[in-house]
Order: structure tokens, then C-alpha cells, then sequence
């Protein structure tokens, strides 16, 4: 057990004196408080861009490899690992599995909250054991104090199996930042409301993922230009995505981007490949395998070879 002095020294439990009458203020007045502190978050990461470029340069080196991103965390940061992961496929297509979410409680912590499971060191390891976590996987500890036991555990034993560890917390020299091969640490100031680290720390933390996921993605040749290329057009405002992305990057005319979407399966990776190579869609496929996914790599093989069409 931690000491009560210990917790009540955490950067995340200190009381802010900007809101100290914020049951005093007028409605617009309290509302205009929380945005001012918001701004703070996207601040506060700032000086620790260079670690979250390393830790994107190694998420991508071991996805690929066929390792896995897999977040752990209790409360919100446990959802908001889970909300990143469950984001991917739809917007990157990554294959199921490949980015993890894992929360402190299981799946029932995700929709009501299970505060004592986050001191469960135990339930992290059986966690990570039952997805069978190896040592080509990333694994990212989620939390804001940096010291809630389920995520230090979880990169504990990662470490211990020889996966990547990294660290995102809002208290400096924290036991998470310990465990973490690199250790991403922003600290917004105290909340608007007394240690209620949903708030600017949970931005923070959505912030990184943001970048971490993102960046990765990028990385991974899910993305062509600033087009979502790899998209899974799964219900139609998807589906009309995919053909505004086809015909913009193309600029063949609708009924062309959809006879080539048509023949890519819904794929506008392979839609625009397939327009400007003139390829069978098997073909297509084995270029950009060739070219590990990237689009514009494969684009300008192809037109090394004087082979766009």
C-alpha cells in the first residue's frame, strides 16, 4: 500500500487557485475558466515532442514486424486506450488486434466504473498473458498520477518479456516513468476541480494517442498525402469518402473511381494504384506489397519503370 503522504503529494491531487470559488462563479465565467485551463493541455506536450517522435519511430518499426500496440490503463485512460484502438481499423484498416486496448476491470469497467481494479497488479499480467503479449509487441502504460498499480504492473511485466515499454502519465519522476523505455510526461497543472484527472490530464493523455496512433499510421503508408487511404468503407458516409479520395487524388471522373474501387474490392489504396498502373487488381496487389504499403512508394516505382498510366 501506498503511503497517504505520498499520494497526497501527487502533481495530480494539488489544488488549483484559479478555481478555488468556482462554486461562486456564474455559469459563462466557470465555463470560461475550464477553457483557459484547457489550452493548457495541448501546451504542457510541447516540450516532449521529440520523445513522442521516438516512441512513433518505434511503435512502427515493431507493427512492422507483426508486433502489436497494446494500451493498458484503469478508468480514463483505460477507455481512452480502448477508444484509440477501436479507432484504428475504420480509419487506418489495421488488421483486428493489431492495436489492443486493455482496461483494469475488463470490459464492464468500460461502460461503468470499477475504481478498486485499478490496484490490481495481478489482473495485468493475467491480461497481457491472455492475449499472449511477446516481446515484438509495444506496450503503453496509461496514467495521469503515474503511479495507479495496474499500469505499472502491465509495464513491468513488459519489460520483463522484452517488450517496448513507454510511459504516459502528468506526474514527473513517476513509478510508471520507471518501467517505461521512454517515458512521455506532461503535466497541465492542477484541475479545475481537485484531483478529477478526466479533465486536462484525460486531454493530455488523448492528445499523445492522438499522435502516437496517428503518427505510426503515417509511418505505416496508411496514408496518402493527408488522405486516409487504407480507410474501411464500412456504411456510406465511409463509402463516399472513399470515392471523393479516389477521384481527387486521381482526377478521373466518378463513374471511372468507382469501377476501380468496384474491382479494389472498396480499397481506395488499390482504386488509385490501379488507375494510374493500368494493372489487373492481383497485380496491383503484389506492387504494393512490394512497396510495404506505401502508395507513393509503389507510385513512383511504377513510374521509374515508366509505367503510369
Amino acid at each position: 500500500m501506498i503511503p497517504a503522504n505520498t499520494l497526497d503529494a501527487l502533481a495530480t491531487e494539488q489544488n488549483n487557485p484559479a478555481s478555488a470559488a468556482i462554486d461562486e462563479m456564474t455559469t459563462l465565467e466557470m465555463m470560461t475558466l475550464i477553457n483557459q485551463e484547457d489550452q493548457k493541455a495541448t501546451l504542457s506536450i510541447v516540450p516532449i515532442l521529440p520523445q513522442i517522435a521516438a516512441a512513433v519511430d518505434l511503435i512502427a518499426e515493431r507493427l512492422q514486424q507483426n508486433g502489436r500496440l497494446i494500451y493498458c490503463g484503469a478508468g480514463t485512460s483505460g477507455r481512452l486506450g480502448i477508444l484509440d484502438a477501436a479507432e484504428c481499423p475504420p480509419t487506418f484498416g489495421t488488421e483486428p488486434g493489431q492495436v489492443v486496448g486493455l482496461i483494469a476491470g475488463g470490459r464492464e469497467a468500460m461502460f461503468h466504473a470499477q475504481e478498486g481494479a485499478e490496484d490490481d497488479e495481478a489482473a495485468a499480467v493475467s491480461d497481457l498473458t491472455a492475449i499472449e503479449l511477446t516481446a515484438a509487441d509495444v506496450v503503453v502504460g496509461l496514467s495521469a498520477s503515474g503511479r495507479t498499480p495496474y499500469a505499472v504492473s502491465a509495464l513491468r511485466y513488459a519489460r520483463q518479456r522484452g517488450a517496448v515499454t513507454i510511459a504516459v502519465a502528468s506526474s514527473p519522476a513517476s513509478p510508471l516513468a520507471q518501467e517505461a523505455d521512454i517515458a512521455l510526461t506532461a503535466f497541465p497543472g492542477p484541475e479545475v476541480i481537485a484531483g478529477s484527472t478526466r479533465l486536462k490530464a484525460g486531454t493530455v493523455q488523448k492528445l499523445i494517442l492522438n499522435m502516437l496512433s496517428t503518427g505510426t499510421m503515417i509511418r505505416l503508408g496508411k496514408v496518402y498525402g493527408n488522405r486516409m487511404v487504407d480507410l474501411q468503407a464500412t456504411n456510406e458516409k465511409l463509402a463516399r469518402r472513399a470515392l471523393r479520395i479516389v477521384q481527387e487524388v486521381t482526377g478521373d471522373e466518378e463513374k471511372t473511381c468507382q469501377e476501380n474501387l468496384r474491382k479494389a474490392e472498396g480499397n481506395a489504396k488499390l482504386a488509385i494504384f490501379l488507375a494510374f498502373s493500368g494493372l489487373s487488381p492481383e497485380a496491383g496487389k503484389r506492387c504494393l506489397q512490394k512497396s510495404a504499403g506505401h502508395l507513393k512508394t509503389a507510385l513512383n516505382k511504377l513510374s521509374a519503370r515508366g509505367g503510369i498510366a
